[in-house]
């Protein structure tokens, strides 16, 4: 029995060049499955390539598996998209012990300039979770290089990912798509930094150990911060935060001697009160001479206490002030939008001429087959009337004929090139120069 391919994310379409529509894509992200889907789909580099093999097996002509946190695309060119798509389904569910029925609803499905525009936007940053992250760009290159060595990709998604790779490159140096922190801890560390302009020498002291301690130990460790200690109530989770990013770990006892001798202080716990007093505070700053004391609150609810935020040598910040610089940075990326679209456009039709110029090949190739052989008879006869010619003199003769043939044939082959996607193009040219049908 034949599965009805039948999504609410279907944007199946029927592309102005006929045979664009062989190519699709069939996924799953973080708009359209749930997280308990998504990650029963993850995939290791190992189950890749093997669904790689089993998509092979698929009336597949060539695939690429692009995987990440947030999505698994499969990309393919197939003679029956929607028997290509059925396919792509039924190998994903079989993988994971699941119902092609249960992955139908959520997932996503595009075929022809869809596709195509898909991946450009993918590959730009623009279809993220997070607008303009880098990592995607990486893990598309990543996904053809897999299909590659597993001889899974063709010239068509050769192609297809490579323009990708360069508009996503693009995006990046033309516009402002991936520029300015988005992040509430790469947030921190920048406020951190600009008290501290050489980051590096601070000594940072990072309070918690929780998902957002951890992302802020992570963006001051990418930042070469040599010094970065590490307090927790529960020792142990401090040692494992520490030694994630070669830092020292502390008893909650050595609080005070930490909060003196540090320069940053980020502190992001779950506890339901204020962890650091203004008397703790006062004592460290007492201590610390005329150095003053940046302290980055990303917990909620605060964890300094608000008499100890106001002291003279304190420079405190928190969500508030933190989300305020991220959100002006999330609309200037916002505002680049438009730029990248205009690239993805530009890239797709260089996709699109490419592969229309690659379907006329065959009538191309034979007009220039006919026009040179003409040219070679009539060469021929010339050197026999004009008699004993030295072997120069033949040779401007032979060169003067391939220079005329090229002039005349490439305005109308670049013409068939461009023009592809009007089948009847090809077969008016077909017909006037009496190509042999074999040149389809």
């Amino acid at each position: 029995m034949t599965m009805q391919i039948e999504s609410p994310h279907m944007l199946l379409d029927k592309p102005e060049h006929a045979d664009l529509a062989r190519l699709f894509v069939l996924g799953f992200n973080h708009r359209t499955a749930p997280l308990q889907l998504r990650e029963q789909l993850a995939q290791t580099a190992d189950e890749q390539s093997q669904a790689l093999d089993a998509l092979a097996q698929a009336p597949l002509e060539e695939v690429v598996v692009l995987a990440t946190c947030n999505r698994l695309e499969v990309y393919g060119v197939t003679s029956d998209t929607q028997q290509g798509m059925a396919a792509v389904l039924r190998v994903l569910a079989s993988l994971r012990n699941l119902s092609p029925e249960e992955l139908l609803d959520a997932a996503y499905m595009d075929n022809g300039h869809g596709a195509i525009a898909h991946l450009m936007r993918v590959a730009s940053g623009v279809d993220s979770m997070i607008l303009g992250e880098a990592q995607i760009l990486g893990q598309v290159s990543a996904a053809f290089a897999t299909a590659q060595v597993n001889g899974a990709a063709g010239p068509v998604l050769s192609h297809l990912f490579t323009l990708a790779a360069h508009a996503g490159k693009r995006a990046r140096t033309e516009t402002d798509i991936s520029r300015y922190i988005t992040s509430v801890s790469h947030a921190a560390v920048y406020m951190a930094q600009q008290a501290f302009p050489n980051l590096n020498r601070a000594q940072a002291l990072v309070i918690g150990s929780g998902e957002m301690a951890f992302l802020a130990a992570q963006a001051l460790h990418r930042h070469d911060v040599h010094t970065i200690r590490c307090v927790n109530r529960t020792y142990a989770r401090a040692v494992d935060l520490a030694q994630a990013f070669d830092g020292e770990a502390l008893d909650w006892q050595h609080l005070p001697d930490a909060l003196a001798d540090a320069d940053v202080v980020i502190t992001a716990t779950s506890a339901p009160h204020p962890v650091i007093g203004e008397a703790q505070v006062k004592d460290a700053l007492a201590r610390r001479g005329d150095r003053p004391l940046v302290m980055i609150d990303i917990a909620l609810p605060r964890d300094v206490d608000e008499a100890a935020r106001r002291l003279p040598g304190v420079q405190y910040y928190d969500l508030d002030s933190l989300n305020q610089f991220v959100e002006s940075n999330v609309a200037r990326r916002e505002a680049a939008i438009a730029d990248v679209n205009g690239i993805v456009d530009e890239e797709i039709a260089r996709f699109v001429t490419w592969y229309s110029g690659r379907s006329n090949g065959p009538v191309i190739a034979a007009l220039r087959q006919k026009a040179a052989a003409q040219a070679r008879d009539e060469v021929d006869a010339a050197l026999r009337r004009l008699g004993d010619l030295d072997p120069n003199q033949q040779r401007v003769v032979e060169l003067m004929a391939h220079r005329i043939v090229n002039k005349i044939l490439h305005e109308p082959t670049v013409r068939l090139k461009a023009g592809a996607a009007d089948s009847d193009y090809a077969s008016v040219v077909r017909d006037l120069f009496a190509l042999d049908d074999r040149a389809e």
